[in-house]
């Protein structure tokens, strides 16, 4: 499980480099190797190799004659790019997916159980700072029976 929230740089060309708290878990899970995808709140998501690979399997098995199915299909297949961490721990993101996520120098890696979402730092803290005010988590935890759940 990848929990936490860690700022790192991007560089000029487009490497960053993963939290060297996740390096070793990462290099025995996958070997170092990742897949990164695009994802509907414009941050990006990436994965071990293994966790994405049964993902894929899952969105591949969609009704083929479905228009939402293959939309969503072409969102995160064909977004996907695999990547490689070096041996420094850096990964490098393909300049398309940078873009489509706007980032620029800082990034918020965040650890989502199986997964990170990778964000702009400016984009991350409007988006914590949203979440913080928002009544409908509230309703949700509710919904989802969450009521007596404390942290």
């Amino acid at each position: 499980m990848f929990r936490g929230v860690s700022l790192v740089n991007l560089d000029a060309k487009g490497r960053l480099a993963v939290p060297a708290r996740y390096r070793e878990r990462l290099r025995a899970a996958c070997d170092s190797h990742l897949v990164v995808t695009v994802d509907r709140d414009r941050c990006l998501l990436l994965y071990p190799e293994p966790e994405w690979e049964t993902i894929e399997h899952k969105l591949a098995a969609l009704p083929a004659f479905d228009a939402t199915a293959r939309a969503i299909q072409r969102l995160y297949i064909g977004n996907a790019q695999d990547v490689e961490m070096d041996a420094q721990g850096r990964i490098l993101l393909p300049q398309h997916l940078r873009d489509f996520a706007t980032l620029d120098k800082r990034v918020a890696f965040v650890g989502q159980g199986a997964k990170f979402e990778l964000w702009d730092e400016h984009a991350w803290n409007a988006r914590t700072a949203a979440a913080l005010n928002d009544t409908a988590i509230d309703e949700l935890a509710a919904a989802a029976g969450l009521g007596s759940f404390t942290l």
